[in-house]
């Protein structure tokens, strides 16, 4: 199954392709820059979509759903926010189409103008603060805590499956606030939910950070994020949370009486993550034999394959393989027992292996004689027998899970240390870039100038100024001017 896939050492972004391919996650759709996310593929997507549903209503957040257009006259109601998604908007001019005179077909009718042109959903935040000041008028209905799952569209010229395209999935949370306190605990709530979500879930090690005011969000007055270490030594922003001030419920006037018997405007926030993180996934964890999926998110945790040559024997093993199966289904272990007969077991091994099933045993006539079965980590690729009488397989399995869950983050922990570089000087920024890669920990004066030359002479971007960035007196890499702490830099996806 994975014969001919690209090494990661000789073509990473060719790797990434064809990998997605090859394991069922998604594929080129007939829209050029949009993708079809094939059965597999979304069932790692629910599976996200689960835990982070479930960890956003556990803070008090229900979901609702907002139109997927957005009259234009709403995005210029807040300068800023039109300004940063104006190059990606797709834009809806007409309602109606009609069959040519001539019969070459169908035509976009002339008379079907719309009186204001709709845009395809970039982002929200317009049509929802829009429908918020319906909703709100006092302080008793504050907090408003909302979150939508939807699909959005902004116009990619160079698109990627999972990590760029056209047309993605994602999350986005929209909350309105009494005070700008709370506005911001919510921010910083969410963006240590994406952080836990990342390293729990996808076994996937970030840095928690603020962004620069050149990489904020459009109309935000601070943008937190996480940012994640790819193996080919570029960063992939992970998520972020937007604390966005008064400026929308300014824009469209959402007022509410305070207890004080005054009359304010709430304070509001954003965030979101999205289809991208199914690239994070893969390209943080996976090798050069194919996907390696944390036991967490994987559709199939465990797949039990047999070994045999006469129906008798396949018989046998099959009614060890359900009972197996019963004991692992009851306490939560999702396991597949793979008795096709149009596949040899190794071709099955290589199917597995391409796709990333944390766990596979191998159960033959031999194993049956001898009460064992043969396990086979997808992480390490290694193998061991277990002596099923040795320890309940429903105790023994769920802890190798976990140890193999563990195994795939502190590989990914380790690496990012290894590719995180402290640099002092234009020398070493530039030799640590083109040489080694990954994120490179550096002093800047603080001012979009520098950011803007640096990101010209170099493609690296700040990719956040750190929470845990310790304050340190120093000199500006570029300019040599004063700095009071280090950044990262890196160049990302």
């Amino acid at each position: 199954m994975s014969k001919g896939l690209p090494k990661r050492s000789e073509d990473y972004s060719q790797w990434y392709n064809e990998l997605v391919k090859r394991a069922d996650l998604a594929e080129n759709s007939a829209v050029r820059g949009c993708m079809v996310i094939k059965p597999y593929g979304y069932s790692i997507w629910e599976k996200m979509q689960a835990e982070l549903d479930r960890m956003f209503k556990e803070t008090g957040h229900t979901n609702a759903y907002f139109p997927l257009f957005i009259p234009k006259s709403f995005l210029s109601k807040e300068a800023s926010h039109v300004e940063g998604f104006a190059k990606e908007c797709a834009v809806v001019t007409h309602y109606r189409l009609k069959n040519a005179e001539d019969g070459s077909g169908v035509i976009v009718d002339p008379d079907a103008k719309l009186e204001e042109e709709l845009i395809v959903r970039p982002t929200s935040e317009t049509v929802i603060w829009s429908t918020y000041k319906n909703w709100i008028q006092s302080y008793r209905d504050l907090p408003l805590l909302v979150n939508q799952w939807a699909n959005v569209v902004r116009w990619e010229m160079r698109t990627r499956l999972f990590l760029r395209t056209a047309e993605f999935l994602w999350q986005e949370g929209h909350t309105a606030h009494a005070t700008k306190e709370e506005a911001m605990d919510e921010t910083v709530q969410m963006m240590n939910i994406y952080a836990q979500f990342a390293e729990e879930f996808m076994a996937l090690p970030v840095v928690k950070g603020r962004k620069t005011e050149n990489e904020r969000f459009a109309g935000a007055d601070e943008t937190f994020c996480i940012e994640a270490m790819m193996q080919d030594g570029k960063a992939l922003q992970a998520g972020t949370s937007h604390f966005l001030g008064q400026n929308f419920a300014k824009a469209f006037d959402v007022k509410f009486a305070t207890k004080e018997g005054g009359l304010d405007f709430v304070w509001g926030t954003s965030w979101g993550v999205s289809t991208r993180l199914m690239g994070a996934l893969i390209m943080a964890h996976s090798d050069d034999n194919g996907l390696v999926l944390p036991p967490k998110l994987a559709p199939i945790q465990v797949v039990i394959v047999p070994i045999y040559r006469a129906e008798e024997e396949l018989k046998a093993i099959s009614e060890k393989a359900n009972e197996i199966m019963a004991a692992l289904r009851k306490v939560g272990v999702s396991v597949k027992f793979d008795n096709r007969d149009t596949h040899k077991p190794g071709w099955k091994f290589a199917e597995y292996e391409l796709k990333g099933v944390p766990l596979r045993i191998a159960i033959g006539p031999r194993d049956l004689e001898n009460g064992t079965i043969e396990l086979a980590r997808r992480d390490t690729l290694t193998k061991s027998t277990f002596d099923l009488s040795s320890e309940p397989i429903e105790i023994m399995i769920p802890k190798l899970l976990e140890e193999i869950q563990d195994s795939i983050y502190q590989k990914a922990l380790s690496f990012r240390k290894e590719k995180t570089t402290e640099v002092n000087s234009w020398d070493e920024f530039q030799e640590v870039l083109n040489d080694k890669a990954g994120f490179v920990s550096a002093h800047w004066d603080g001012t979009s100038e520098t950011e803007d030359k640096i990101k010209e002479l170099t493609k690296a971007t700040i990719r956040c100024i750190p929470l845990d960035q310790k304050e340190e007196e120093g000199k500006c890499i570029l300019t040599g001017k004063p700095s009071q702490g280090r950044v990262l830099f890196a160049k990302a996806y």
